[in-house]
């Protein structure tokens, strides 16, 4: 139990570094434009086009979204 708990403490810590580093991404692109010459890609148009691509889901999409966010609210808590 106890490898469970720290293999699951890991798994949160890389998606909370992974979530701090796309909002520096966003925060740079935003204060810089497409022009930040140590990001390669274009992260406010990835995360646009998932958006897109969640919301032409439709009913799936926001079922994806909103169990994606209960889990990530479930684990900050």
């Amino acid at each position: 139990m106890e490898l469970l708990a720290k293999a699951t403490r890991g798994m949160r810590a890389i998606t909370e570094a992974g979530l701090a580093l796309l909002c520096l991404g966003v925060v740079l692109q935003v204060l810089f434009g497409a022009a930040v010459p140590f990001i390669q890609v274009d992260v406010v148009g990835s995360v646009v086009d998932v958006t897109k691509q969640l919301g032409s889901e439709g009913l799936v999409g926001l079922v994806a979204v909103w169990v994606l966010a209960s889990l990530y609210s479930r684990g900050a808590a």
